[in-house]
């Protein structure tokens, strides 16, 4: 189960046009973007430890996206 909340899911769906949404495939998108954000935050903390700090800042997300 995701841990991101659903609503906010489903607006990124109608904002990209979609006239309906099944509960699944607001599902599946959290799941993928749960993965992704996942992916990104480990590299952003390698960035981060590589440059001896132990604060993640914006660079290092926007480096590693």
């Amino acid at each position: 189960m995701s841990e991101l909340p659903l609503a906010p899911i489903r607006r990124i769906i109608d904002n990209a046009g979609a006239k309906r949404v099944a509960t699944d495939g607001i599902k599946a998108l959290a799941e993928a973007l749960e993965e992704y954000g996942a992916s990104v935050a480990d590299k952003a903390v390698k960035i981060c430890r590589h440059v001896g700090r132990k604060t993640v800042k914006a660079g290092d997300i926007k480096i590693s996206a």
